[in-house]
């Protein structure tokens, strides 16, 4: 087969246009840091990479909904170590009040505190986290008082769990159910001020409410303890979460970042390859008229 000087031009503009585009993506790669800018420059590691950049948005969901579930617990739990405190002040009156030193007017003062104690504690019953009361199982719009009344606590949606899934298929409860216990507390304080209003009562009459009062206050423990817990386990997922997400971004790093040693390598061998087709095509192709005319 007879090679034509035109044939030699046309495998020389040839291999000079894919030494160019050859440099373009290595120069492309070297700017962005990414093996791959389009998935037709490797198909394979751009379904790679989209299924390992979903796995990591869905592990950045999962903290997001875990920093709800702290949210919830943290102001949970400060909730009831209020309600604990009030009912130790409850018990300092109580002590205060069996004693049959204290006279009438004493114990009318001791009612007017143990009143705003009631009322304090009905408060903290409609505790809110955002626009959402706490302590209301899936009623999260209804307060658990009234300002005259608690909630009926035969009342299944008090019940009810109110869960934030935190991993695939894990889900954590976020809510507490106390309605029993703000309902005995208030109950008794209503007991304790009915029958300081009434004024003929003796010491012995209020030593029979310590008992009451230390029992409700090992509920409130209790109930914190169970809290306790799931916050415990809700950072034993967090540190779960945040491996998972060094090692999504790890296996994104590999799978699409380059190596910039063996890139920059590659560019300047590519350079030298370019360079040196430039200088043999301009050898190769045979001097036109237009040249002996200059």
């Amino acid at each position: 087969m007879r090679v034509t000087q035109s044939m030699l031009s046309g495998n020389m503009l040839r291999n000079l246009s894919n030494s160019y585009t050859k440099m373009g993506e290595l120069q492309n790669q070297i700017t962005t840091g990414k093996k791959v800018n389009r998935p037709s420059d490797d198909p394979v590691v751009a379904m790679k990479g989209i299924a390992l950049r979903s796995s990591l948005e869905k592990v950045e969901q999962f903290q997001r909904n875990l920093g709800e579930v702290h949210n919830l617990l943290d102001s949970s739990d400060d909730a009831l170590d209020k309600v604990g405190s009030a009912m130790q002040r409850v018990n300092e009156l109580m002590v205060q009040a069996s004693s049959d030193t204290t006279t009438n007017d004493d114990r009318e003062k001791i009612e007017s505190e143990i009143s705003q104690i009631r009322t304090h504690i009905q408060n903290i019953s409609n505790t809110k986290v955002g626009n959402k009361y706490i302590f209301s199982g899936t009623k999260t719009t209804t307060p658990l008082h009234d300002g005259t009344n608690y909630t009926d606590p035969s009342d299944p949606a008090l019940m009810k769990s109110v869960e934030i899934e935190v991993f695939d298929g894990v889900k954590l409860k976020v809510n507490t159910n106390v309605i029993d216990v703000f309902n005995e507390i208030d109950v008794k304080l209503k007991e304790i001020s009915d029958l300081m209003v009434a004024g003929n009562s003796t010491g012995s009459d209020y030593s029979q409410f310590l008992k009451d009062i230390s029992d409700q206050m090992d509920n409130i423990l209790t109930t914190r303890a169970d809290i306790g817990a799931r916050q415990n386990r809700a950072e034993l997922m967090e540190n779960r979460l945040q491996s998972q997400s060094v090692i999504a971004t790890k296996q994104m790093s590999e799978n699409e970042d380059i190596d910039y040693e063996k890139s920059i390598t590659e560019m300047i061998t590519q350079e030298s390859v370019h360079r040196a087709a430039l200088s043999v095509g301009a050898k190769i192709i045979q001097p036109s008229l237009a040249d002996f005319i200059r």
